[in-house]
């Protein structure tokens, strides 16, 4: 199965990001392909490389990153929702791009499904 995912919720101040970087993990363990990763509203957060979590703190963005390396699963933040929060191609992660909604549409339409995490 092919899936889609929607990231809507940042970094650290909600569980989201955290079940849907599982959720990715656990799908692609069980064979499935985890296509790409929308990052939507305050979900955008999740993928600037400028966030420093202390040690013994789980590294979000990097978790992303290696998801990207690992597994080709594009990761793409909304433009719209990045220029809000200052978000542009120089604080990504490497393995981020932004993008515009339409992708949002096609990342749906070329999935079996897209799962949404966050409000």
């Amino acid at each position: 199965m092919k899936i889609g995912i929607l990231l809507k919720e940042g970094p650290y101040n909600h569980q989201a990001a955290d079940t849907a970087y599982k959720f990715a993990e656990a799908a692609i363990r069980k064979g499935h392909r985890v296509d790409a990763v929308f990052l939507y509203n305050d979900g955008v957060n999740n993928v600037t490389k400028m966030m420093d979590p202390p040690q013994d703190d789980r590294h979000i963005s990097a978790r992303w990153d290696k998801l990207h390396k690992e597994h080709g699963v594009e990761i793409l933040a909304c433009i719209a929702a990045s220029k809000r929060r200052g978000i542009c191609d120089e604080v990504l992660i490497e393995g981020g791009e932004i993008t515009g909604l339409g992708t949002l549409t096609d990342i749906a339409i070329r999935n079996d499904r897209l799962l949404t995490f966050g409000d």
